[in-house]
């Protein structure tokens, strides 16, 4: 069984929690020890899993990740006003191979997926993304993938997968669950012009930073079908992260990134977070732990509704434009905005009805004045669940 490859919670952690306020994090977690085994997994609403991995970096790393001390950070923080249950299952070791930690990981997040527990991944590279987006399979479908990074992450044809290409990887591997790919703060000038046109042909969504940065509420929407969102802590610029030299000087503020990753907890369709591509310093451990944290705070805050035309706590608005009319709908309880798309083919829409696809309230008066939002046109064009 794969949980048990789970190497236990380190004993220099264990001991700080000793140390630690009745109210902190590091009270109030169930840990994997060497001392009691394995957390009860029943109940649990998120499952903290470290993955030290890092043998198809793009770069290659030249420490080991110390997620122990992202652990200590994390426990430090005072635990908010939630219900949420949180275990830490502990560390999974580099296997034999990259394909061996592939495997365990994938069976790991899997068993997660079955008990409806939403897996935290602190991972020293990004490509672990590829064996968490294979653990929904037999699970779900298709699945909605949304990555917070500079770079799109695609390679060339038969390139071999690291954590600059397991996009790649991602788009033509079999079977094919992916519906959905979005990229939130991507930076031109790290992407060549054929990834871009790429994004284009596939008709997934792709954010830059310079329109997201100004007015971070635009992530909301992205992130709130999302069932896997990675992280790449590079996305956030140098400064923030202890001036890392594998860093850029552009990229999101802390406030942002946390922002961000509270937006992503509190997605109606949230099932696996990740965090990425960190580095050892300390101003990088205690934002990965705040990120982490603001991500658990905005899941106990997540409104799950469904616009329904009956349903008084939603206005519905009908929009002629040219060729179609578009029909959008605003809920009076949370102010979220969403869009029908028309009637697509069976695999796409169960019963036959109008999908919903997230929006804002810009996409709506953009609507008004004749300009169809591109996200509609997008999903319009390839089908939407």
């Amino acid at each position: 069984m794969a949980f048990d490859f789970l190497k236990p919670v380190g004993q220099r952690v264990l001991a700080h929690c000793e140390l630690l306020p009745p109210q902190a994090l590091g009270q109030v977690i169930y840990k994997h020890t060497q001392q009691d085994g394995l957390p009860v997994l029943a109940g649990a609403t998120f499952a903290i899993l470290a993955v030290y991995e890092s043998r198809n970096a793009f770069e290659k790393k030249t420490h080991r990740l110390d997620v122990d001390e992202i652990r200590i950070q994390l426990y430090k923080l005072m635990h908010g006003n939630w219900d949420d249950s949180i275990i830490d299952l502990g560390d999974i070791e580099e296997g034999e191979s990259v394909e061996d930690t592939y495997f365990v990981l994938k069976e790991v997040i899997a068993g997660l997926l079955e008990e409806k527990i939403i897996p935290i991944i602190i991972g020293a590279t990004q490509d672990l993304t590829f064996p968490a987006y294979r653990a929904f399979d037999g699970i779900r479908d298709m699945i909605n993938l949304v990555s917070v990074d500079s770079r799109f992450d695609f390679g060339v044809e038969d390139e071999l997968i690291s954590s600059g290409t397991y996009m790649s990887r991602i788009i033509t591997d079999k079977p094919n669950n992916l519906f959905n790919f979005s990229n939130i703060g991507y930076q031109t000038y790290f992407n060549a012009q054929e990834e871009i046109d790429l994004m284009d042909r596939l008709f997934f969504d792709a954010y830059r930073l310079g329109e997201i940065a100004p007015d971070i509420s635009l992530a909301e929407p992205v992130l709130r079908n999302a069932h896997l969102v990675s992280v790449d802590a590079r996305a956030v610029r140098a400064g923030e992260m202890g001036h890392a030299d594998s860093f850029s000087p552009n990229g999101f503020t802390g406030r942002e990134i946390c922002a961000i990753t509270r937006y992503a907890g509190m997605g109606d369709a949230i099932s696996l977070f990740g965090i990425f591509e960190i580095e050892n310093n300390m101003q990088s451990f205690q934002l990965v732990a705040q990120m982490i944290w603001y991500f658990m705070e905005g899941h106990n805050f997540r409104v799950a509704e469904r616009p329904v035309e009956s349903d008084p706590d939603f206005t519905k608005y009908l929009v002629p434009c040219e060729s179609e009319e578009l029909v959008f709908f605003k809920s009076a309880l949370t102010g979220r905005w969403w869009v029908e798309v028309p009637n697509l083919p069976a695999p796409y829409t169960k019963s036959n009805s109008p999908a919903l696809l997230p929006c804002t309230g810009q996409d709506y008066l953009d609507a008004c004045d004749q300009k169809i939002p591109e996200r509609w046109f997008k999903a319009y064009r390839k089908g939407f669940n």
